[in-house]
């Protein structure tokens, strides 16, 4: 009988900002993450004016309703603080991986010499991050939540025009997607794992999962189950601090437990560990596993078109002025402000002129210009 081929799976410990922006907590978290058992730690850059505006409002996370922009800029680190991340880690022979959210924090990540770089979901559709972060050529790695197939076409459409000639080696992998929920925490039974391979199939690269259930088991395990070669998992010291996601993260202890139980996973016969799975989770095993049909989870159907990104006036536009670019941003919407046109008419709407006054903050739209 033949042995099953032992698959190797990368477990990303998505740090996030749940440092809190100290830089000892951040390095405690680097080392916790290595001690339980990742193979690489994600941080975000952030900069509160790339992601939202001012007027944004509250939003509401795990924690409850919070001012976000507030609280990113309560985040904002230099350079340094980053470069310190970096150099634990891969003292620790992990991976560093940072997200950015636009051009000024992919600048300093770009500088840090990244062998990788990751795009959030609600960036999918940012035009200029893509091309900007494909021109350095190395593995990209996209989440998908919140979007649909014709956004990720889109962004694999634009990232393979810039992405640079790759090097002729068969392990190098420009691009991998991580199929998730945006929803925090998100139903495992809105997880339609079978996508998967769906996935695979149709866009032709590698589709992993980035876990925002609140189990370390279920989803992690049944993805690899279903040959996800990438999962992602936000990781934290404890569930009681008061990170933007630890509500939802791994504790190191359960962190360990999850990555225990991927490795065996990865040795197993996929229908001996799904029935495994089966004995443990009952019914609730094939409603995760789903249909296979790329849709909006109904958890993250509010969320289309606000959290994605679109272009919204910086300040007050009176009408008959000509739009320059310090004028307009590209930016989450969230609950409070109108979404506007998506990234990709950033140029076009440059040197227009507005028909109507546009109030700062709202998304700016083809009845505006």
């Amino acid at each position: 009988m033949q042995k099953n081929v032992k698959k190797k799976i990368c477990i990303i410990a998505e740090l996030g900002t749940s440092h809190g922006g100290d830089r000892a907590k951040a390095l405690e978290l680097v080392d916790a993450a290595a001690e339980s058992g990742a193979d690489c730690v994600k941080c975000q850059i952030v900069y509160a004016d790339e992601i939202l505006h001012p007027h944004t409002g509250n939003v509401t996370l795990p924690g409850g309703e919070i001012p976000l922009y507030g609280v990113f800029k309560s985040l904002e680190r230099g350079i340094d603080f980053y470069e310190d991340i970096k150099a634990r880690a891969e003292e620790r022979g992990l991976l560093f991986l940072a997200t950015p959210f636009g051009r000024k924090s992919a600048g300093i990540l770009h500088t840090l010499g990244p062998r990788a770089v990751k795009i959030a979901s609600p960036e999918l559709n940012f035009t200029a991050l893509l091309e900007e972060t494909a021109s350095w050529g190395v593995p990209m790695y996209l989440s998908t939540g919140v979007s649909t197939l014709g956004t990720i076409e889109e962004a694999l459409y634009r990232i393979r025009e810039i992405f640079p000639a790759p090097p002729q080696d068969p392990e190098f992998c420009p691009i991998t997607l991580l199929h998730c929920v945006t929803a925090y925490p998100a139903p495992p039974e809105e997880y339609n794992l079978r996508v998967l391979s769906s996935m695979e199939g149709i866009f032709g690269v590698p589709v992993g999962v980035s876990d925002h259930t609140v189990g370390p088991i279920l989803v992690p395990v049944l993805a690899a189950a279903l040959g996800a070669p990438v999962i992602e998992k936000h990781f934290c010291l404890s569930r009681k601090d008061p990170g933007l996601d630890d509500l939802l993260a791994l504790e190191p202890g359960d962190f360990r437990r999850m990555t225990g139980e991927i490795r065996r996973a990865a040795g197993m016969d996929p229908g001996a560990l799904i029935e495994e799975l089966r004995g443990q989770f009952g019914p609730l095993v094939d409603r995760t596993m789903g249909t296979g049909v790329k849709a909006l989870a109904p958890s993250e159907r509010a969320n289309y078109g606000r959290t994605n990104r679109s272009i919204h006036a910086l300040r007050d536009i009176a009408p008959g002025e000509r739009i320059g670019a310090g004028m307009i941003g590209v930016l989450r919407t969230e609950k409070l402000l109108r979404p506007g046109l998506p990234p990709c008419w950033e140029r076009q709407i440059l040197g227009r002129k507005a028909l109507q006054f546009i109030p700062a903050g709202e998304g700016i739209r083809f009845e505006d210009i």
